[in-house]
Parts: C-alpha cells; sequence; structure tokens
C-alpha cells in the first residue's frame, strides 16, 4: 500500500512524502523494507530529519480506570539533516527490523479482531514536524505461533479477541513495554470450569514463553479465581511436536489444578499431560493482574526503557488519542 500527504504544516508549497512498502506483509523478527520517496516544494527545505514509526493501539489502565491509547512502539531513523532543493525527487530505502515480541495481527489470511498497526512517516523542517498517514502492517505468525494457534481451533476453542495490554508479564523478560492477548471462548468439554483462556506469546530468536490465563468459574460456595501457566518451547519444536495433545495437556493440567481447590473436589484420574520437556509450569492464582500486568521498573533493559520513554509523552501520562487513533478507523473492520 502506499500513503502520500502533503506537508501542510510546513506550508502552502512545501515538500511532500511517499512511503512504499515492498510487501504490508511481515513476521516477528523478519524485515520491513520499502522506500520514502521525498518529492522538493517550490522552495529549498532544510530537512531535519525523517523517521517511521511503528504504530499500535493499547489498552492502559490508569488511576481513573482502563483506556485506549495509540503510540509508536518502534522508531527507525530514514535520514538525517540533509538539504531538498525545489522539485528535486529522493527516493531513500529503509529497513525495518521487527521485534521479536511484534504481536501478531493476521492469522489464517483474517485480522485479528482488535488488532491494528501501521507504519507512520515523520518528516521534520525547521523545527515543524508534520506525521504522514499510516499505512497497515500485517504481522503473520511464526511456525510455532501457528501450530498453538492450530491446536487451539483443533480443540475447538473459539477465538474471541485480542488486544495489546501495557505492562510486563510477572518474571518473564520483555523489550518491549506491552504484551498480546489472544482470548479464546473454552469447547464444551471445558465449559463448566472455564470462562475463557487468554494466551500469550513472548518470543525471543530461539525459543517463545507461552503465558495462559485461565479464568475460571467460581463454585456455589468459592470466588472465582484466574489461572496462571508459563511454558518455554523452541522454535526449533514447531514441526516435530503433537500440538494438539501439548495444548490439551497445558488446559487439563489447569482445570485439574482449579479441581483440586477446596469445594471443587478432586481431579479426575486420566486427563493428559503435555510432552516431556513441556509439563512443568510455572502456575499462580490470584485475581486478574496480579501475574500479568505491572509497571516498567529497572529491570527493564535499555531499548525497552527507551521506548517506553518515547511513548510517555503519547499516552502513560494519560492523553486522549489523537489524530493518529482516527487513521486506525476501518483497520479492524
Amino acid at each position: 500500500m502506499v500513503f502520500k500527504k502533503l506537508l501542510g504544516a510546513l506550508g502552502v508549497g512545501g515538500p511532500s512524502v511517499d512511503t512504499v512498502l515492498s510487501n504490508p506483509s511481515t513476521y516477528p523478527g523478519a524485515a520491513l523494507t520499502g522506500n520514502v520517496n521525498l518529492v522538493g516544494g517550490t522552495q529549498d527545505a532544510n530537512i531535519e530529519h525523517v523517521t517511521l514509526g511503528l504504530v499500535t493501539r493499547m489498552e492502559v489502565e490508569g488511576g481513573g480506570g482502563d483506556y485506549s491509547a495509540v503510540a509508536d512502539f518502534l522508531r527507525v531513523p530514514v535520514t538525517g539533516p540533509m538539504r531538498l532543493a525545489p522539485g528535486q525527487q529522493l527516493s531513500i530505502p529503509f529497513r525495518i527490523d521487527m521485534p521479536w515480541e511484534t504481536p501478531i495481527t493476521t492469522v489464517y489470511g483474517q485480522t485479528l479482531r482488535g488488532m491494528v498497526m501501521g507504519v507512520r512517516t515523520e518528516l521534520a523542517i525547521a523545527r515543524a514536524i508534520d506525521k504522514g498517514d499510516l499505512d497497515a502492517v500485517h504481522v503473520h505468525p511464526l511456525p510455532i505461533h501457528q501450530r498453538i494457534l492450530d491446536a487451539f481451533a483443533q480443540l475447538g476453542f473459539r477465538f474471541k479477541s485480542a488486544d495489546l495490554e501495557y505492562g510486563q508479564i510477572y518474571g518473564v523478560h520483555q523489550t518491549l513495554p506491552f504484551y498480546q492477548e489472544i482470548e479464546y471462548f473454552p469447547p464444551q468439554q471445558y465449559a463448566g470450569a472455564i470462562n475463557e483462556v487468554e494466551l500469550t506469546f513472548v518470543t525471543s530468536p530461539h525459543q517463545v514463553e507461552v503465558v495462559l490465563e485461565f479464568d475460571k468459574r467460581g463454585g456455589l460456595f468459592t470466588q472465582g479465581h484466574d489461572t496462571y501457566s508459563r511454558y518455554t518451547v523452541s522454535h526449533a519444536d514447531a514441526d516435530t511436536t503433537d500440538w494438539r495433545q501439548v495444548v490439551d495437556g497445558w488446559v487439563r493440567q489447569a482445570v485439574d489444578k482449579r479441581k483440586s481447590m477446596p469445594g471443587f473436589g478432586h481431579p479426575q484420574p486420566g486427563y493428559g499431560h503435555p510432552q516431556p520437556g513441556y509439563g512443568h509450569p510455572q502456575q499462580g492464582y490470584g485475581h486478574h493482574g496480579h501475574y500479568r500486568r505491572g509497571h516498567h521498573g529497572s529491570g527493564m533493559g535499555g531499548a525497552a526503557m527507551g521506548v517506553a520513554g518515547g511513548l510517555a509523552a503519547g499516552y502513560v501520562a494519560g492523553e486522549a488519542i489523537d489524530e493518529i487513533g482516527d487513521a486506525f478507523e476501518g483497520f479492524d473492520e
């Protein structure tokens, strides 16, 4: 897709920018490439920088309640200071290395309901900054993601929605200041014990942390609890593992754990277990948020702290969605 915008903030006759993606489809850890095409206006323009930003929408928990916000989560410089002559045409190639933790936006050729992502071009001249429109980016699952998503589908789980939550998952190393939740309704065999399942992938070059949160039903005299489980899987195991059996084991472990709590009787014998290497989750109980959400502390890496700092002006301070958010209208229709 192509987007083009006259830089109106720079005055009539200012330069224009035309950003072209080689292919709007990409993957976590892969490259997104293209060209930024500049055309000079009616007079010389001293360009300070051209920067591309990956933009997405996130859910933020604040003191006044939850709200949606839109901001860059990765910024890539295309060029530094340069002079653009009247009518001059420049085509500047770019490459964006997608973070391994980039959330998935497209599965089975369809956009996940609730997910939006785009590239925005920013051009600065004489301390005036003009931001171009958004071009949609489609992030597809890696093989290990796809096999696990396939397993949930094969077991009868029904996709509900997906979103990004600002914060960190307890005990999981993250480089981005948010995590994705892919939510499912359970199939009939689990419906008596589970309201929904939230699936999160935290991906790195060699492995994926799979985080599952099960929203449990309460008993007649017992309050419901969320069950949290985390598993580490390798990219290399994508095509050598029976993921349906593994995922079924993960879910049944959570159900057994819930049923072993007072007031819910004893776990049923014979429930399946994951294949060797995937059967030792870190588990916990608590109300939603005790294990999944948190603010960024000193343990975050420099890159993530830089991202969080860049986001602060956009939404951490509580500002409402600006005109960038309007550009997302219709992306996930």
